[in-house]
């Protein structure tokens, strides 16, 4: 029996928001090209809005949509002759998986997902591939966002991520790249690239560079999936477990990020009562499972420890600033930057007193990198404003306003620069 077609409809687009990471991931595997998998996939999706109205919704979604796109897979390879050899090889495997009833397939296709789905992560984040590009290509192979969706949330023209997808895809092509999780020390080195984008998508959505909304939460939850998967796949990983702690306990704030009228609430004014208290259990859990493995913490563990002091603080006043100072040092170490230093001299400020914090901060203040910095000022002013000196400190506060591309904050800044002056 068919179902309505608005009924089949939100079926179809439930299921590719749960399946479609896991669909290319499988296709992929298959056929050896990441363009190609997402090719049969969304044949798959369009057979699935035009088959289900009338057939119904299958009683597994997922198996029925690999099913079709290893249908169309066999015919693309027995039409592709130059490419013979490649289609007898494709053709009697996925030959073989069709002969299979449904509920085997379904079950195939659980107990292979894990090493497929981190297999499209890295290839997803292939060297050959430009940051931007990577974090495009994941968005859309794993996060089954739409090319409008990705551009909507880093405010790029449309047209713009379409050719930077389509490059991804032919410069992959072009590497033959493989589909596969990198083994020995190749592992290590492409899990940081991995991590990275993951973290890169999640800092975009917490603090916006630039548009009129300070947070795009729809990038928050996207890093955090991903997170979560990628901690799961690699449980001997202490900086996937790191990660993940990160994301959860700053995401715990979100709620509590924006006032009544939708302006920037920062960290020492937020109502902690808003904090979301399971992505906290979850998040400190997490550490827990990165301290407990036998490597030390990295670069992603220590902020997450850092993010755990201030979750684990009732008030504002209750902070172990002493501890966050501490914690900055050892990441500075390990991870020497000069942002890691800005924010080591706001830790300092809190912990020793505004002057301590200025010191240190005036002897970073010439690096290349913070020159057009906007949180350089802000941080100053922040710490002038506390010693007393207002006109100075509103003075920072509108350099900082200038550098800034977010409306959001920079309307804080102005608002900021009005109080201290």
């Amino acid at each position: 029996m068919g179902a309505a077609p608005a009924e089949a409809r939100a079926a179809v687009e439930a299921v590719w928001r749960i399946e479609s990471a896991r669909l290319v991931a499988g296709l992929a595997r298959l056929v050896r090209d990441v363009g190609l998998a997402e090719d049969l996939a969304q044949d798959a999706l369009v057979a699935a809005l035009e088959a289900w109205p009338r057939i119904g919704i299958p009683v597994n979604p997922g198996a029925w949509l690999m099913a079709t796109a290893k249908n169309r897979a066999i015919d693309l390879a027995r039409r592709a002759s130059t490419y013979e050899r490649k289609r007898e090889e494709v053709a009697h495997e996925l030959g073989m998986m069709l002969a299979m009833d449904r509920a085997d397939l379904a079950a195939e296709a659980d107990d292979e997902v894990g090493d497929d789905l981190l297999a499209l992560m890295f290839t997803c984040c292939h060297p050959s591939l430009a940051t931007e590009a990577r974090v495009a290509l994941t968005l859309r192979l794993l996060g089954g966002l739409t090319t409008a969706e990705i551009a909507r949330a880093f405010l790029v023209a449309e047209p713009t991520i379409a050719q930077r997808l389509t490059r991804a895809k032919r410069t992959l092509r072009e590497a033959r790249a493989d589909f596969a999780v990198p083994a020995g020390s190749a592992l290590r080195a492409r899990l940081a690239d991995v991590l990275e984008v993951v973290y890169l998508i999640f800092n975009e959505g917490y603090a916006a560079s630039s548009g009129e909304r300070w947070m795009r939460t729809e990038l928050c939850e996207e890093a955090l999936r991903l997170g979560r998967i990628l901690a799961g796949l690699e449980p001997a990983e202490p900086e996937a477990h790191g990660l993940i702690a990160l994301l959860e306990i700053q995401a715990s704030r979100l709620g509590a990020r924006l006032g009544p009228d939708g302006e920037p609430v920062l960290l020492l004014d937020q109502d902690r009562s808003r904090w979301d208290p399971l992505l906290i259990v979850r998040g400190v859990a997490a550490l827990k499972r990165a301290e407990e493995l036998p490597a030390p913490l990295g670069p992603y563990g220590l902020q997450a420890a850092i993010a755990a002091c201030h979750a684990r603080a009732l008030r504002p006043e209750d902070t172990d600033w002493v501890r966050i100072a501490a914690l900055y040092e050892a990441l500075g170490a390990l991870s020497p930057s000069p942002v890691v230093e800005l924010n080591r001299a706001v830790a300092v400020g809190m912990a020793f007193g505004p002057e301590v914090g200025l010191a240190l901060l005036e002897r970073i203040a010439k690096e290349p990198a913070l020159r057009d910095y906007h949180l350089l000022p802000s941080v100053r002013a922040d710490l002038l404003a506390r010693l007393g000196r207002g006109e100075e400190a509103a003075a920072e506060f509108r350099r900082a306003a200038e550098l800034t591309e977010n409306a959001s904050e920079r309307a804080l800044l102005l608002r900021r620069a009005g109080e201290a002056g």
